[in-house]
């Protein structure tokens, strides 16, 4: 069995933080509450096959719903930003000379927020705003329905930063027949809008936990942004996400989460990769 890549810790970050060492890390990725003032939810579900169920499936079978349960945490701050600045603070003391970091949020407190974080990190320092666009759910009857995540992206030194460009996973061209054969089967690289969708409410990747981001766009950013056996942080961690992307791609990573919600649902789907306790 090889080593751990891994470590799990169960704690406010405001409080973990600040015993971990100075330039430990490579990559650091939050995906911090968005502040949408209401709490996060989401409800667990199992359909069985059940004779006098309401659901009628395949071949007539019929089905009902059992509620397992729900998972929630409370999304609601007073000042949003004197919650996030000490801990910008920190994702920069902890970045190694040539890391970066990434910020996930959306339209709510994002603009607001890229204004501290060039005060934290400078703005000279500020590389790329990325868009996270994807297409489920309903559609607002009044206003242009919001489909996009930001994620803001810094590094420690502008003039130096870790970006392994011939791994990043190339995206098929809309017409392959303007660039012919070899082109077209090679893919292009993908710009500043990731198009992917969300995670499934009935996929494998589904752990249950609100606000679950795609593992496919988290191994983009650990892929690109940090090296082979690189540390990786993320200090919001929630399902677990940026730590499976990490593993896969033999990064070894630090997940740190004070819901014991997240912090079960990570035990579980990380098993196999885990410190010991």
């Amino acid at each position: 069995m090889g080593p751990a890549l891994i470590t799990l810790l169960h704690g406010d970050n405001a409080e973990l933080l600040p015993t971990l060492p100075d330039g430990s890390f490579e990559l650091v990725y939050i995906d911090p509450p968005f502040n949408t003032g209401r709490a996060q939810e989401r409800e667990q579900t199992r359909v069985v096959r059940d004779a006098a169920g309401a659901r009628v499936g395949f071949r007539g079978d019929r089905y009902h719903q059992l509620r397992l349960g729900s998972r929630s945490y409370a999304d609601c701050f007073d000042d949003y930003l004197a919650f996030l600045e000490p801990r910008l603070e920190h994702a920069r003391r902890l970045l190694t000379p040539t890391g970066s970091f990434f910020l996930h949020l959306d339209y709510r407190e994002v603009h607001y927020a890229k204004v501290l974080a060039d005060q934290v990190f400078g703005r000279r320092c500020f590389v790329n705003e990325l868009v996270w666009a994807y297409d489920y759910g309903g559609r607002s009857r009044k206003r242009w329905s919001p489909k996009h995540d930001t994620i803001l992206w810094y590094a420690k030194d502008p003039r130096r930063y870790t970006y392994r460009y011939d791994d990043i996973d190339r995206v098929p061209y809309l017409a392959p027949g303007l660039v012919g054969p070899e082109k077209a089967a090679r893919g292009k690289t993908p710009t500043d809008v990731w198009w992917h969708t969300i995670v499934s409410p009935t996929g494998r990747e589904k752990t249950g936990y609100p606000t679950q981001k795609p593992v496919k766009i988290l191994e983009r950013i650990v892929r690109v942004h940090s090296n082979p056996g690189d540390r990786v942080l993320d200090f919001f961690a929630g399902s677990g996400t940026t730590g499976e992307a990490a593993a896969r791609n033999g990064r070894f990573a630090t997940l740190i989460d004070d819901n014991a919600d997240a912090v079960a649902v990570m035990r579980t789907r990380l098993s196999r990769y885990l410190a010991p306790c």
